[in-house]
């Protein structure tokens, strides 16, 4: 399982901060940041820690399998971006 975020994302990289495996994409340092309307994880590098939950201040993390019926397209969305 991997986690996923949402639109309501704001791009304030404190998941980028704690991710202990560096997963969680663009960061701003990235060139494609500017043009990014959310972050996004990589569901293949992920370990399942949820360190990333408890810092989104805007509760745009969710597990995957924990993901509203309604947000379903992110998981898609988070995985074509390391496509």
């Amino acid at each position: 399982m991997a986690y996923v975020i949402t639109s309501t994302c704001t791009k304030d990289e404190k998941c980028v901060e704690v991710c202990p495996v560096d997963c969680i994409h663009p960061r701003k340092d990235e060139p494609s940041f500017a043009e990014a309307a959310q972050l996004f994880v990589d569901p293949g590098a992920c370990i399942d820690c949820g360190a990333c939950v408890p810092v989104c201040e805007s509760s745009s993390m969710y597990p995957l399998d924990e993901l509203p019926d309604n947000l379903q397209e992110f998981a898609e969305k988070n995985a074509q971006y390391y496509q």
